[in-house]
């Protein structure tokens, strides 16, 4: 697995995105909930609308940097499994779910900075509803993405044998109703397999120099 260049640190693309999107829910705050009235709400995103559109860039910046984590991803799962890769294309479309899905959140939470001057106190109303709980795209993207992964990773050894297990349940947990808390354990799990995948491309160390050959014996008379 071993390559140079700017290669060998793709997989660090993992904790870029980590951080992008924790640095985005600092930004954001705490957005209104559902059972806020339309006007409290179009007030937080009139009175906030600076901060949450930055929120939004940050989220969109951290759905790109994941789909080149997930490039790397599947390249790595693709040799694993070998043959046609099924389940290494599955990761892959159930990845570019999850990016779909987080560039929505972005998406609603732009709109409503953006235009919360030109928003009745209804339409912000719904549109904070579709960015509370438009949430079923994440969830299956995330689901597809870590199953088809954590049944490789067990399957064919390319990770730990235990973070292999894990990435079957935060996987499964992903289309429960605790999805929120497995996506959270989705970020923890992103940063190991960067860091892991990024030390496995790395070079290897240099063999040392081989001991020279002691000094033939000297002939006898």
């Amino acid at each position: 697995m071993e390559q140079k260049g700017w290669h060998r640190h793709a997989p660090l693309t993992g904790v870029l995105f980590v951080v992008l999107v924790v640095a985005a829910f600092i930004v954001g705050g705490e957005t209104p909930d559902l059972e806020d009235s339309p006007l409290k709400i179009l007030k937080f995103y009139n009175d906030n609308d600076s901060e949450q559109m930055f929120a939004a860039a940050l989220l969109a910046w951290g759905s790109v940097a994941f789909l080149f984590f997930l490039g790397v991803l599947r390249s790595v799962l693709q040799a694993a499994e070998g043959g046609v890769a099924r389940l290494a294309n599955v990761a892959f479309g159930g990845g570019i779910l999850l990016a779909l899905g987080m560039l929505a959140f972005a998406g609603f939470t732009f709109t409503l900075a953006d235009a919360a001057d030109h928003l009745t106190p209804a339409a912000a109303q719904a549109l904070n509803a579709l960015n509370t709980d438009f949430f079923f795209p994440l969830a299956a993207g995330l689901g597809a993405l870590m199953i088809s992964t954590g049944i490789v990773a067990i399957r064919a050894k390319v990770l730990p044998a235990w973070l292999g297990w894990i990435t079957l349940l935060i996987g499964i947990a992903a289309i429960t109703p605790i999805g929120f808390f497995a996506f959270l354990a989705f970020g923890l799990w992103s940063l190991i397999v960067s860091v892991m995948l990024w030390r496995a491309m790395a070079p290897a160390a240099p063999a040392p120099p081989a001991p020279p050959a002691p000094p033939a014996a000297p002939a006898g008379p």
